[in-house]
């Protein structure tokens, strides 16, 4: 349909920790697939859209850039874009969805590359971030506190939901005792092997209430959707699944921020661009780098009411395939690996194609929601196959 913008082609790379692979070589796998997927060629593609860019300074974070891509694949462009003052992760696909919408572009290949863990065993290539003296940008406000790594500043979040709203850990452990049964189904995943709540709540903490468990790790893969506007899909040949809504906010790193993490404004904002409503959701796809951050979406999006989303997934029947919002289906960050956002984005179309073998959930779902980030920013889309 003319002005509406598709995601027509999916891929994902192998996904390992510390493989040998290069990151090019990675990005190429997931591109050729997702371009396969498509029923189209490079020659039509005409748009390239990534996050956050290459980043020569933590190159296992973000390896690969756009310029490398086009280069790679011999692309003609009319438009691309990547860096990291961006909503989120998912952003990048919603700036896609823009470009085509207004004509920018027709076919558009929307990456996330990922080499942390190869990137940490190979420091001659990738050296490691570099110590400094002196704090600027975004870390002035987190590294005088002790607080440089995210599970500092979202576990404070989760102690909030324990003190005020009597969360406990038997509960928090359900998105990670989920993402683990769902991996185990998913043959691209890393985990293998259910968990058990005896082995979470054994587990070492990492950041009061967070276990082991609760934080995905370094992860070496890449994923790629391929976003085509309306009036190209005559030239694909897979399901096309719509962005039917984006929404995104960034909220300030200082340490005077917002009350509450930028999954609740996100997730508001999310219906207020569509006729939809959560009650309408299929399957959720939520952000998982650590197990609190399902919960904040949960609340955010008006799944369920604020304080209550610990409650929503107790004993994880809910959350589970067979329930009544199956969540984090192909094993999420925690599971299938930090593929740090897209993978969400990916498994949402998965779901909707009806492609998901042992993991596919019952019925027809129609509707989707795929999150990334959800503390000082977030992107949300609203996926519909129609």
């Amino acid at each position: 349909m003319k002005g509406e913008a598709y995601i027509s082609g999916i891929g994902i790379s192998e996904v390992g920790v510390r493989l040998t692979r290069s990151a090019m070589g990675l990005t190429m796998d997931a591109i050729k697939e997702a371009v396969a997927d498509a029923g189209l060629t490079l020659a039509q593609i005409d748009g390239v859209s990534t996050y956050p860019g290459k980043m020569q300074q933590f190159l296992g974070f973000s390896p690969i850039g756009v310029d490398e891509v086009i280069e790679a694949c011999g692309l003609n462009t009319r438009w691309h874009t990547g860096a990291a003052e961006s909503t989120a992760q998912l952003g990048a696909i919603a700036d896609a969805a823009a470009a085509v919408r207004s004509g920018m572009a027709r076919h558009v290949i929307c990456f996330r590359t990922v080499y942390e863990a190869a990137a940490l065993s190979r420091p001659d290539e990738y050296p490691p971030l570099e110590r400094r003296k002196d704090v600027t940008g975004n870390s002035q406000w987190v590294s005088p506190f002790g607080a440089f790594s995210a599970a500092c500043w979202t576990a404070q979040f989760a102690m909030r939901h324990m003190k005020r709203y009597g969360m406990t850990r038997e509960q928090l452990a359900q998105v990670a005792i989920n993402d683990h049964r769902n991996a185990a189904l998913n043959p691209r995943a890393i985990v293998k092997e259910p968990l058990t709540m005896d082995t979470y709540m054994s587990a070492r903490l990492i950041s009061t209430p967070f276990c082991l468990y609760d934080c995905d790790r370094f992860t070496d893969a890449s994923t790629v959707v391929i976003v085509s506007a309306g009036d190209a899909l005559d030239e694909v040949t897979a399901t096309p699944i719509r962005i039917a809504a984006s929404a995104g906010s960034v909220e300030r790193y200082s340490w005077d921020q917002a009350e509450w993490a930028s999954a609740y404004p996100t997730g508001r904002a999310l219906w207020e661009n569509t006729d939809y409503t959560a009650k309408d959701l299929d399957t959720i796809q939520l952000y998982d780098g650590f197990a609190f951050q399902p919960i904040t979406w949960l609340e955010g999006l008006g799944i369920c009411e604020i304080g209550e989303g610990h409650k929503f997934i107790e004993g994880g029947s809910r959350i589970a395939l067979d329930g009544e919002l199956p969540m984090n289906t192909g094993g999420g960050q925690l599971g299938w690996g930090r593929l740090h956002g897209f993978g969400y984005a990916y498994e949402s179309v998965v779901q909707l194609r009806g492609q998901g073998g042992a993991r596919q959930i019952k019925g027809d779902p129609k509707l989707a929601v795929a999150t990334s980030g959800g503390g000082p920013m977030a992107a949300a889309l609203l996926l519909a196959r129609d």
